[in-house]
């Protein structure tokens, strides 16, 4: 699979949740799940449906974030990259395990209205704590 391109995925693509098909429909693989290096801000960004999360690289004070690493062929990775709507985009991540793949990010413009998560560790322990409440 040395022909494949790494995307790190830490929202609505997750395993389980509702954009997920967008990675399995391209024959997407789930190679392994990791958390960033601290070096990161997670927002539960306004708007939807489906709501998404928005990861911003800071300067200090991140925190370690939830990722799934996957792989798609060059091809796959080039239309899945091509619908993501601002203020997503794709840069490249520092994850825990020194690895550096290409994967979500938000542009700081996308922050109006978000809630700061950083400290729930990931989208999937937000959505369960609101699913609690």
């Amino acid at each position: 699979m040395n022909d494949r391109i790494e995307i790190a995925v830490v929202g609505a693509h997750l395993t389980g949740m509702p954009l997920n098909h967008e990675l399995t429909a391209r024959s997407g693989v789930l190679l392994r799940a990791v958390a960033t290096a601290p070096l990161y801000r997670l927002h539960a960004l306004a708007g939807g449906p489906p709501e998404r999360p928005g990861l911003v690289r800071v300067g200090e004070g991140g925190g370690a974030i939830e990722t799934e690493v996957w792989s798609l062929a060059p091809d796959a990775f080039g239309t899945f990259v091509a619908g993501i709507p601002a203020p997503l985009c794709i840069g490249t991540l520092v994850l825990a395990d020194g690895t550096r793949p290409k994967g979500f990010l938000c542009e700081t413009a996308g922050l109006d209205g978000a809630h700061d998560i950083t400290g729930f560790g990931g989208w999937r322990a937000y959505r369960a704590e609101r699913a609690r409440a």
